[in-house]
């Protein structure tokens, strides 16, 4: 560990801290209606926007039509989207000076869609080899923008539940979701491209490029818009990258500096829509607690991965690799990661896109040490509440806080109640089936897997290390992750133009079913519990009322988290990670 590594982190979690307030507060402008600085600029477009989609801003909806009406559009785009990509040998920009692209085989294109529509992007197939520009940008990139409004606009109901103070209303589906767009997701991701831009990454149409390289070895160099695919990755919490290895490529992540600038794009939403809730219900108390817990649980995964990975493991030390470039005394684990950012740059990374549902990468996770690389497994079976996707973290987060209340309330004999809303049996229901359905739907998913001749055909190592590459994958597709071990695998012989490739049936139409139905199943029940609350009478603050925003209820939100995780996963830990780091393999 060294000095300059603390630095990082420190930076990164004080512009944190300081850029997630102001963001959330204009956030809260935009989804009250007040008039924003935006509102000059976008304000015509939005009303034309309306009209075209014969919708009605000030018709409220209850949380069943809500529902439907995102069901609706997710299931028009998962259509738009499959046409898109299956149609590639006809599309613009097909050839790129000799490298002719052709449509993924069907099941990976299956996928693929179920990937990106559910804000997961997880990919069985690279990019730069596999998909046209025209693929990138009308079929992915539009995606990953309205795949991140999906998530924003269910948190954004769900709020103004808790906010209500009567009526059945959570708000009218569309309005917020084109106010997400055109007030929070584009501005922001434009700037962003442009700072990418600036610092080197390349936005173009142009050809690949031919080049000799120092030893006289041909190479084709991929070109394309990537800027553009590389910010909306990012601060949607995509993470899907338009190269193969993601944020590790130069074009993608050019230097130390997009290196921080990435990460703080990725958490900048997450984080702020918590300080948009206090905001929304009233409550700065409520919003700096709800951080707070967040805040620490982030900071303890930064922590040990940077240790982890700056020590290197025991198999490492034992032959004698501490001595050589893979580990050191000053660089700690190199192996799978780029020296441009070294180990501090790259654990924070893992965290960051651990902790959201964004899943980009810039070293290799399958590289990590045991102790390290356990760090993203505790990441996601949290069930993205530790800052989490662009809403999914916050919507997932308050269905926690609501079952720390009721616990709470039972453990000391209070009411269970939440800013004056009683909790009854019935949203305490719909909480627990919206909190257990990714983590069962991630173990299903990983014993269908490795119980079956078809799911192994997927699994490259063999050991520990080969059922953690299963279980990530699959819980980190049912997170809507995305990021890998990269072991596990969907498509098989893969070439240039995706010439002779063909997929793993099982493990892309498993994985597509995982996505699909552990997006939206939470969805749907955040809804219900918002439709639940909607109407609830607000009563007045008394002596049985437990206080939720102190530190005493963040010790127990905290608690109430770890318990659940622990509880659900850790025998699938001990089964992958931990048993390799205490047995010190190195795969």
């Amino acid at each position: 560990m060294t000095v300059n590594g603390w630095l990082q982190i420190l930076a990164f979690c004080a512009a944190l801290i300081i850029l997630s307030p102001i963001l959330g507060r204009y956030m809260a402008k935009v989804y009250t209606g007040e008039r924003v600085f935006l509102t000059p600029v976008f304000g015509g477009f939005e009303r034309l926007l309306y009209r075209c989609l014969r919708v009605d801003p000030k018709r409220g909806q209850d949380w069943k039509s809500y529902a439907r009406s995102l069901i609706i559009f997710s299931l028009a785009g998962w259509i738009i989207l499959y046409v898109v990509l299956r149609t590639a040998s006809i599309q613009p920009w097909n050839d790129y000076g000799g490298v002719t692209f052709h449509a993924a085989p069907w099941d990976v294109t299956f996928n693929t869609v179920s990937s990106f529509l559910t804000n997961t992007n997880w990919q069985y197939y690279g990019g730069e080899t596999t998909l046209t520009y025209f693929s990138q940008m009308v079929g992915l990139t539009v995606q990953n923008f309205a795949s991140a409004a999906v998530g924003i606009v269910t948190a954004v109901a769900l709020v103004r539940a808790i906010a209500s103070r009567s009526g059945k209303s959570l708000g009218n589906f569309y309005e917020d979701f084109v106010k997400t767009i055109l007030y929070v997701l584009a501005p922001i991701a434009f700037v962003s491209a442009l700072v990418l831009v600036s610092q080197g990454s390349i936005q173009n149409l142009s050809h690949y490029v031919s080049a000799h390289g120092i030893s006289g070895l041909a190479q084709t160099i991929a070109m394309g818009p990537v800027a553009s695919q590389e910010a909306i990755k990012l601060l949607g919490t995509n993470g899907g990258g338009f190269f193969n290895v993601n944020s590790a490529h130069p074009f993608e992540n050019p230097n130390g500096f997009t290196n921080f600038y990435e990460m703080l794009i990725v958490l900048i939403i997450p984080a702020s829509l918590v300080f948009m809730y206090g905001r929304m219900v009233g409550s700065r108390r409520q919003a700096l607690a709800i951080f707070a817990a967040m805040f620490v649980m982030f900071i303890g995964g930064v922590t040990v991965a940077y240790a982890a990975e700056a020590h290197g493991s025991a198999a490492q030390h034992a032959a004698g690799l501490h001595t050589q470039v893979i580990a050191n005394s000053t660089g700690g684990n190199l192996e799978g990661k780029e020296q441009r950012f070294g180990v501090a740059g790259s654990a924070i990374f893992d965290v960051v896109t651990t902790v959201t549902s964004c899943g980009a990468v810039n070293s290799s996770l399958e590289s990590f040490t045991g102790l390290g690389g356990a760090i993203p497994f505790a990441n996601l079976s949290a069930s993205e509440v530790i800052f989490g996707g662009v809403g999914t973290g916050l919507y997932s987060i308050l269905l926690y806080v609501l079952l720390a209340v009721f616990i709470g309330g039972l453990m000391v004999g209070r009411t269970p109640e939440y800013l004056g809303k009683k909790i009854e049996a019935k949203e305490i229901k719909l909480v627990a089936l919206g909190l257990l359905i990714t983590p069962l739907t991630a173990l299903f998913s990983t014993a269908l897997a490795t119980a079956s001749a078809a799911g192994r055909a997927s699994i490259f190592n063999g050991g520990p290390q080969g059922f953690s590459e299963t279980f990530y994958a699959y819980l980190s597709q049912a997170n809507n992750n995305g990021s890998a071990f990269a072991g596990y695998t969907g498509l098989i012989q893969p070439a240039a133009g995706n010439a002779g490739a063909h997929g793993v049936t099982f493990a892309d139409l498993l994985g597509g079913f995982t996505m699909l139905f552990a997006r939206y199943a939470p969805i749907l029940f955040a809804l219900a519990v918002a439709g639940a609350l909607v109407g609830k009478r607000v009563s007045p603050v008394g002596l049985g009322t437990m206080r939720t925003d102190n530190p005493t209820f963040v010790v127990l939100l905290i608690g109430v988290i770890v318990l659940v995780g622990a509880l659900t996963f850790f025998p699938a830990l001990l089964l992958g990670p931990i048993v390799q780091a205490l047995t010190g393999h190195l795969y």
